[in-house]
């Protein structure tokens, strides 16, 4: 077949594949365009899902008549300043848009509309382009004050009518039009927006008070509810120029996606690959796999070093540097898990407060031979000794005051430290600490699992984890494939204080261990380390995978449910993990405590 030049409107129509999607989109693009124009306030209306009507009104500076006739022609913009030589810079770019394609790509599929008026005109102008031809532009009445443009986009896909059968329903393209708008409102707190689907009003976010970070503290707390700014902390850091700030969320405020990630880089909403690892490389040691922490991460960086000419939608951008920035969200991410300090989420205690019941006693017969159980004896049955101390993390340090249920009774004890002063177990399981005003409730395995994988962490940094070499051997039997994978990384077992040497075929000798992790059952272990050294064995850095092996090293090493523990036992763990990083959650993300205050209590019993 012979090569012939496509027509106008066919280049614009395949364009509008790429740009157009779905509603979504153009009301991306649209917003992006009164962002540019320098809007502080910006209302959004949708019919039928964005199909049928969908108009984005600004206040921003408008568009000269001059250059309106320009707006809808294709590769025609004003974001792009000519250099001295003529030149564009491509790897400059400072503003939302800058490809000249989105209102042509919309005119050429749908029946577009655009009414604006500049700053110090007296007069509006209208044009409007139909399936790409294009008519005007016409003097219109402007029936409001200042400058602005409203754009009017109907019958989406008009011109395309196969694209329609690609189209979701109605509802489904009006969620992704509110969430369109939902991480452009979180990217400029400083601009108010309104959405409304078919006349109702859906969202509407008022320009928020005080400095940048309040400001976008207020606008994420309005997107992403009430609760993220109680479970939330502040991130702020800057390296080689590159800033990175925001708010991330506590690990025990996950969520089973990671629909509620955001990122933006120069504040552009982003889908990054690299930034995705980088969050889970942040979190890997204190969320499960399956679970995923709600956050919002602002990157400002020299547009030099980021390319956003990637894709037409312009979601994705390639770094100059990726090591470099994966390098600052992993530690800036870390620090503020760490700097979190003792600190529970407050979905966790809400959820553990709807988990009360009140139930009834059964009734009494006279027959049941239940008698009262005799108090006479108050002292708990210790399996072990303080000395038995797994390393000397469960140590008789200085504690909060703990009493007998005699003393108890007489005076409630009260305690300075955070975490308050241990009162009791519960099925060998669980510490009741009492504070100054409630509850905690402390999980023991999770929370000594978390103390050991720090330590061993603290350990291998140092570069002094101690070992016990056993006297005889341990040798465990596996497959060959999983002998040979734990060989391999023997050297960084070594690093965490497991030595082991092949013993034949299918076979590996443990010959020292942690001494830390006290007795271990070498099978069950080498088990785990299998299973999760297979699955690392993706692009994960060096101390990523070391890691996730302390995280199973420390699990077997721990304190198992079932332990009775003494008093100065349980105050001897409470200290060490106020003083510990990221002690509220465990090695695989579950909350190692929660907390009930007393007013919660006493709402629980009808008090308040």
């Amino acid at each position: 077949m012979p090569i012939i030049r496509l027509p106008k409107d066919a280049i614009n129509r395949i364009a509008a594949g790429e740009v157009v999607e779905r509603p979504a989109s153009v009301a991306k693009e649209l917003i992006e365009n009164a962002l540019d124009a320098g809007a502080l306030s910006i209302a959004v209306r949708a019919e039928a899902g964005g199909m049928s009507l969908l108009v984005v009104e600004d206040d921003g500076a408008g568009i000269p008549l001059a250059e309106l006739p320009l707006a809808v022609e294709r590769h025609a913009t004003s974001k792009l300043v000519p250099g001295r030589d003529g030149s564009l810079d491509l790897l400059n770019i400072q503003t939302m848009g800058f490809r000249g394609e989105a209102l042509p790509s919309i005119g050429s599929i749908a029946r577009l509309s655009i009414s604006t008026r500049t700053n110090g005109s007296s007069e509006a102008w209208k044009l409007t382009v139909d399936g790409g031809v294009t008519h005007g532009p016409n003097p219109i009445s402007w029936g409001r004050l200042g400058s602005g443009t409203i754009v009017e986009v109907s019958d989406l896909f008009y011109a395309t009518p196969a694209r329609l059968k690609f189209m979701k329903g109605e509802r489904s393209e009006a969620m992704a039009i509110t969430e369109a708008v939902k991480r452009l409102a979180m990217a400029r707190p400083d601009v108010a927006f309104s959405l409304q689907h078919d006349g109702r009003s859906v969202l509407r976010y008022r320009i928020g008070t005080g400095d940048m970070e309040s400001q976008r503290l207020q606008r994420l707390t309005d997107v992403l509810g009430e609760s993220f700014g109680s479970n939330a902390f502040p991130l702020e850091s800057v390296r080689d120029g590159i800033r990175l700030s925001g708010f991330a969320g506590l690990p025990t405020a996950s969520r089973g996606n990671a629909m509620h990630q955001f990122m933006f880089v120069n504040s552009r909403p982003v889908r990054d690959r690299l930034l995705v690892g980088a969050i889970r490389g942040a979190y890997q040691d204190v969320l499960a796999r399956d679970r995923h922490p709600v956050l919002a991460l602002f990157l400002e960086i020299d547009p030099q070093f980021v390319d956003a000419n990637v894709h037409p939608a312009k979601t994705e951008v390639r770094f100059r540097d990726p090591a470099g920035i994966r390098g600052l969200i992993v530690g800036a991410l870390r620090h503020g898990l760490a700097a979190s300090g003792v600190r529970a989420s407050t979905t966790v205690n809400f959820a553990a407060l709807g988990a009360f019941q009140q139930s009834s006693l059964p009734a009494y017969s006279g027959q049941s031979g239940w008698k009262a159980p005799a108090y006479a004896s108050h002292e708990p049955t210790a399996l072990f000794k303080v000395s038995d101390n797994y390393g000397g993390l469960i140590s008789p340090e200085p504690s909060a005051r703990a009493e007998s249920p005699d003393a108890i009774a007489e005076r409630a004890p009260h305690s300075e430290f955070p975490l308050g002063a241990a009162i009791a177990q519960l099925h060998g399981t669980y510490i009741v600490s009492q504070t100054n005003d409630g509850i905690i409730l402390v999980d023991q395995h999770a929370a000594h699992e978390r103390l050991v994988m720090e330590k061993m962490k603290a350990a291998m940094v140092d570069g002094n984890t101690i070992r016990q070499p056993l006297l005889v051997p341990d040798v465990v039997d596996m497959e060959p494939l999983e002998a040979e994978r734990l060989i391999a990384r023997s050297d960084e077992l070594a690093k965490l204080g497991l030595v082991i040497e092949p013993f034949g075929e299918g076979a590996v000798a443990v010959m020292e261990t942690p001494t830390i992790l006290g007795k271990i059952n070498a099978r069950a272990l080498l088990s785990d380390l299998v299973d999760d050294l297979a699955a690392l064995d993706g692009p994960f850095a060096l101390s990523e995978k070391l890691d996730h092996v302390c995280a199973t090293m420390a699990c077997h090493g721990s304190v198992r449910a079932g332990r009775m523990l003494g008093v100065d036992e349980m105050n001897a763990l409470l200290r060490q993990m106020e003083q510990t990083p990221r002690s509220g959650t465990c090695n695989h993300g579950r909350p190692t405590w929660i907390k009930l205050s007393l007013l919660d209590v006493e709402r629980l019993f009808g008090r308040k």
